[in-house]
């Protein structure tokens, strides 16, 4: 399960500029089993990822130089890239590095736009769709085994390449970059099949050149839990909160801070298989948002493919491949 933001970080959030109460960092990125080490060589992901959000009628987002009112949008986007491992340890746990690129469809909409005082025309009920590409993702990642206890360090960031433009409500791109490092713990032990991973961190957004607007530090927690019922079929929960720790700068006077939070909750499914010579996994996880704040809320749903090599036999103690 790796996370980027997991933002990725060139977020596969679809809708919103960042300042419009969308975070940098995709809630629910990481997941369960995300620090426990994987088979040495190259691994590819590809990830389906479908949001539906919106904020109350009279909920106020700055964007750039104007305030949209009433937000909603969808997005249904692919991750995909490589991942590798490498063999030899590094401070005794196991280095991976990992390079994610974003693309796919993003519509997004408000119920009224209001500029300021030397501005445009008020634009009542505006809808845009985006079909393009999203920011790079990359990824460096280090972890250790000791056992059925797991623990990583990550550091990843937005390279700000994707499809963004001021002016537009929809957008792929962040139009700026961010960096996020973290954490994570993962108790797995396979005579029993059950396993708990939670992974903390935070995200520093750089200004956004093109709006004068820079988002205030993140904090967030992914969590899963999950029980093997056979070697091959795991079924767990998942959930994740995201909490703004500093203000925005560049928000109207009127929205203050702009501080943002959300928490969400719900279930996930895996499954392990041969492919030829490699090991393949599947994994689909939902979730339903709560308590947001300063933020579109709605549901979201992830379903992840990855092949890489597969383990040793017999079977090392700790799980051969790195999930999503």
């Amino acid at each position: 399960m790796f996370g980027l933001g997991a933002a990725l970080l060139a977020r596969p959030e679809p809708s919103f500029a960042d300042e419009s109460g969308v975070s940098f960092w995709i809630p629910g990125f990481f997941g369960s089993l995300a620090a426990t080490p994987s088979v040495p060589g190259w691994s590819w992901a590809t990830i389906y990822y479908h949001t539906n959000v919106s904020s109350g009628a009279g909920a106020a987002f700055p964007r750039g130089g104007r305030v949209d009112v009433g937000i909603a949008g969808t997005g249904d986007l692919g991750l995909f890239g490589p991942t590798y491992v490498f063999a030899t340890p590094v401070l005794g746990g196991q280095l991976s590095a990992t390079l994610l690129g974003v693309a796919g469809r993003s519509e997004a909409s408000a119920a009224l736009s209001l500029t300021g005082p030397f501005g445009n025309t008020l634009a009542l009920n505006r809808t845009q769709e985006l079909t393009s590409y999203a920011d790079l993702i990359p990824q460096i990642a280090l972890k250790w085994n000791m056992g059925v206890h797991n623990l990583m360090v990550y550091g990843t960031g937005a390279i700000p390449v994707g499809d963004y433009d001021p002016n537009r409500l929809a957008n792929l791109g962040l139009g700026h970059g961010a960096i996020d490092f973290g954490a994570g713990y993962t108790y797995f032990n396979p005579q029993t099949g059950n396993e708990f991973s939670a992974v903390a961190g935070a995200t520093y957004n750089f200004k956004n050149t093109s709006t004068q607007y820079q988002n205030g530090i993140d904090y967030h927690f992914d969590w899963g839990a999950s029980h093997f019922f056979t070697k091959q079929l795991q079924v767990g929960v998942a959930g994740y909160y995201l909490q703004q720790l500093t203000d925005d700068f560049g928000a109207p006077p009127s929205l203050g801070g702009f501080r943002s939070r959300v928490a969400g909750v719900g279930p996930q499914i895996g499954f392990l298989f041969p492919v030829g010579n490699m090991q393949g996994y599947f994994n689909l996880k939902g979730y339903k948002e709560f308590a947001a704040q300063n933020r579109p809320e709605g549901w979201n749903t992830w379903l992840s493919f990855l092949i890489s090599a597969a383990p040793p036999e017999p079977a090392s103690a700790r799980p051969i491949a790195r999930r999503y």
